[in-house]
């Protein structure tokens, strides 16, 4: 009941406080094999299409097919093991690379936010089968308190990838354009027969939208690298 809430009054705070918010739009842009995995499981392909009007983003070789849905607070993909021997996810050595260069430890699901640094189990996955998953960096878990007269109150969240809230709405866009361009990258490490292939897939920030009730504000990078903000009419 507590945690309840806690959790209420977190939200009516930060209600109070944040007028203007948006999203970000990650495109997979490059996946990044080492030598010896590119010779033993061939040519790669990146291809997306369009599924329940979200973007879903596709990599393949012959070793696995993944599927990449990046949203605001982690990464949700679905693998398929292509291959005739069982696979494994090494998720203690899997990281999110930011867009300063700084890698961070991973969590996904199943792992509770509070044993995010303890070892994690790989994630087996047998011969012509796949799984769903999904994955989020650690430093973006924290342990929020709120007390009042009375009470102390206390859970675990994660806070987005980027930041996508602010007061104002000329603070919420120049702080999308430090984002707007830039790449963050993801490594998962792939065990077969007791090789690890290192996979780096590389996602570049396309666009921020800001959406308001009749119209949406879209923050996007051109070729020459200069900074374009459109008004759109809401569809």
């Amino acid at each position: 009941m507590k945690k309840l809430i806690f959790i209420l009054l977190l939200a009516v705070t930060l209600e109070g406080c944040v007028t203007y918010s948006g999203y970000y739009n990650l495109s997979l842009r490059e996946v990044d094999r080492p030598e010896n995995t590119k010779l033993r499981y061939g040519e790669s392909k990146v291809v997306n299409f369009e599924e329940e009007g979200k973007i879903i983003y596709h990599y393949e070789d012959s070793l696995i097919k993944i599927a990449w849905l990046p949203a605001s607070k982690s990464f949700a993909f679905a693998i398929e093991n292509k291959s005739e021997h069982s696979i494994k996810i090494i998720w203690d050595e899997s990281a999110y690379i930011d867009i300063n260069g700084k890698a961070v430890r991973t969590i996904h699901s199943g792992i509770k936010y509070f044993d995010k640094e303890k070892t994690q189990t790989p994630t087996v996955i047998p011969k012509k089968s796949s799984i769903r998953d999904f994955l989020l960096p650690t430093d973006k878990l924290h342990y929020y308190t709120y007390t009042d007269s009375k009470y102390y109150y206390g859970g675990w969240g994660n806070s987005p990838l980027f930041p996508s809230q602010a007061s104002r709405k000329d603070e919420l866009i120049d702080i999308a354009k430090k984002y707007i361009g830039k790449t963050v990258k993801i490594l998962l490490p792939i065990q077969i027969q007791d090789v690890i292939n290192e996979y780096t897939f590389s996602f570049k920030i396309e666009n921020f939208v800001l959406e308001r009730e009749y119209n949406k504000i879209v923050i996007s990078e051109n070729s020459e690298g200069t900074t374009n903000i459109e008004s759109q009419k809401k569809e």
